[in-house]
């Protein structure tokens, strides 16, 4: 039967499991919206076009499957750049679907034209650093093999954005519906088998060792290992620290965690495998410079390392290990569990000792003026053991003084640390699963992304919000503050009245200056079926000291 490739194009998201659509609609697209009409799929208009691309990460990241967003030509796709961008550095399954102007008029100055013909923006060329896969849909005989090759990223291990661009007059044209029943649409081929994988070895290295410590990383909560992750870790009585997109991958109120590794946070995690370490096992974890503490070589010196790794080009990538190994890292730790269990091994030494004071001249330092801060989130710890979805913008807070537990999901903004996200990552999360959503995030991004909250009230998407104001780009003023002389410029700026803001939402608001405005804080407010915002009130000296280059 013929259709039109703009139903086509709608027919192939709903085989692939998309179930909603991020986007904001224009005359390049409008072939693309019809279809949608009919659709099972929901299509969700955003305020901003980089909210849509947000949205679609967030429900990527919560639900661990493909996402999708879609604009017009031109300005619609060109504000798409950052929220790609954010999903091309945390590996994000999403399709963008966008318009183009007729391909007939290509070179000849079309409104809004981006095929990079007669001076026109090269929106393929834009993209190409920022996707997986990218091209422009001229001719619809290769369909077929086109959607075949974005099916087989979208549903890759090593997976990322994708970007199909349709000129109005192609999304009009006529094929042939069979093209579907051709389209791989389902993961078929699962990752390298245990029977190639040298669990042997791995469970020998742990076994020579006193004091391995395991390093979890995301690449963990990708792959569904929490549950063997905490085995190994209890059965052996090794201590688990994770990157900070790892947080969460076992309980942080376990005694066998030692929190977040990382340049921004306190140095329980660092100072153990600096002092007692001698096995350090990379699990789904990457070495990058907020981990490494600035690759700092004393974390991995006289220390034998495993690294496990379902992506070919993260490993090795920053450091020598022992036993590198490729594979699925649920695999992996099933199997080194069946050795372990006929092994005899013996647990290994280890005890959890707080310290009283810092170790490290760089470690992140929190003295008494955070108090607040840390008794807001000892209550929203309280208030959320489990089944909440927390995206976070600000980073340093939580990274610190919020602990995880393996019931709920932490969501760093770690890929590309871009502003402006936790609101619309959290909205799109919240579609995808019906759980409470917290969005973290300082004055500073929330300026960047609150019109989305609009998005949320229009479609009846709980959310809460939590915002801390000081009035300044926070960690560019701490910066300032260390390297630069105390010499301020372009950091502080004056705030809007957040109370009227959020009645010109229709939103609930909540106010907090010091500890006795967090009591009954979250009894007050209804965070299963409104949207809230809560201001926090810190001063705008208030930050950690720790090390940085910039």
């Amino acid at each position: 039967m013929k259709i039109k490739v703009s139903e086509l194009i709608v027919r192939y998201l709903e085989r692939l499991g998309v179930k909603t659509i991020f986007g904001m609609p224009g005359a390049h697209i409008l072939p693309v919206y019809d279809s949608l009409y009919d659709s099972s799929i929901q299509s969700v208009l955003a305020k901003h076009e980089q909210g849509a691309a947000f949205m679609a990460g967030g429900c990527a990241r919560a639900s661990g499957k493909i996402a999708a967003c879609i604009t017009t030509a031109g300005p619609g796709a060109t504000n798409l750049v950052t929220g790609i961008a954010n999903a091309y550095a945390d590996k994000l399954p999403i399709i963008i679907i966008t318009g183009e102007a007729p391909t007939y008029i290509f070179g000849k100055g079309g409104l809004q034209e981006s095929s990079g013909e007669g001076g026109s923006i090269d929106q393929f060329a834009l993209f190409k650093g920022i996707t997986r896969y990218n091209k422009v849909i001229e001719r619809t005989d290769y369909l077929e093999n086109v959607l075949n090759q974005v099916s087989k990223i979208l549903l890759s291990d090593s997976s990322g954005p994708v970007l199909l661009s349709f000129p109005y007059n192609i999304q009009t044209e006529q094929v042939d519906d069979s093209i579907l029943d051709a389209i791989i649409t389902e993961r078929r081929i699962t990752a390298i088998r245990n029977n190639s994988l040298p669990v042997e070895d791995f469970t020998q290295l742990v076994a020579q060792a006193e004091r391995p410590v395991i390093i979890a990383g995301y690449g963990c909560i990708k792959a569904d290992a929490q549950q063997e992750i905490d085995l190994l870790s209890k059965n052996l009585n090794i201590p688990v620290t994770t990157s900070l997109k790892g947080k969460g991958v076992i309980s942080e109120q376990s005694e066998r965690s030692l929190g977040s590794l990382g340049v921004t946070s306190y140095s329980d995690a660092r100072s153990y495998i600096v002092e007692q370490a001698d096995l350090l096992i990379f699990l789904g974890a990457g070495f990058n410079e907020r981990t490494s503490y600035l690759w700092d070589k004393t974390l991995l010196a006289n220390r034998k390392i495993i690294q496990v790794d379902t992506c070919q080009e993260q490993l090795e990538k920053v450091f020598k290990a022992d036993l590198p190994i490729l594979g699925d890292i649920k695999q992996v730790v099933a199997g080194v569990l069946q050795q372990i269990t006929t092994g005899n091994i013996p647990k290994k030494k280890f005890k959890k000792v707080l310290h009283e004071k810092p170790i490290e001249n760089n470690a992140a330092l929190f003295n008494e003026r955070f108090s607040l801060i840390k008794t807001f989130f000892d209550e929203l710890e309280k208030h959320f053991s489990k089944d909440v979805m927390v995206f976070d913008d600000n980073i340093i807070f939580a990274q610190n003084f919020f602990n995880v537990s393996n019931g709920n999901s932490y969501y760093s903004n770690s890929g590309i640390s871009s502003l402006g996200h936790a609101i619309p990552a959290a909205i799109g999360a919240r579609f995808a699963i019906e759980h409470p959503a917290l969005a973290i995030l300082g004055d500073g991004g929330f300026q960047m992304c609150c019109m989305e909250l609009m998005t949320a009230v229009n479609y009846n998407i709980p959310l809460t919000v939590i915002m801390f104001n000081n009035s300044t780009m926070g960690l560019i003023r701490k910066n300032q503050f260390q390297q630069y002389n105390k010499r301020f410029i372009d950091c502080d700026f004056t705030n809007p009245d957040y109370k009227l803001l959020a009645a010109s939402f229709g939103i609930e608001y909540r106010r907090v200056e010091d500890s006795k405005d967090l009591n009954n804080l979250f009894e007050s407010i209804d965070y299963n079926n409104n949207v809230n915002l809560i201001e926090i009130i810190i001063d705008k000296d208030l930050f950690p000291t720790y090390s940085s280059r910039r």
